[in-house]
């Protein structure tokens, strides 16, 4: 894949970390996979909750 310009600065932007140090790095790949599982996880929680209040 090509990384582009716009795909390192929404990383750096929205994960504090390059994409290069990103891709060297084992633990920084582990920490910023275990961020996007947070919040996938809060988002789903959050569609739920305004669906079972859009339900009501």
């Amino acid at each position: 894949m090509n990384y582009t310009s716009e795909m390192e600065k929404g990383m750096t932007k929205s994960r504090h970390v390059c994409y290069a140090e990103y891709s060297r790095k084992l633990e920084k790949r582990l920490d910023v996979e275990k961020q996007r599982e947070r919040e996938y996880k809060m988002a789903k929680m959050l569609v739920a909750e305004m669906d079972r209040q859009l339900v009501k």
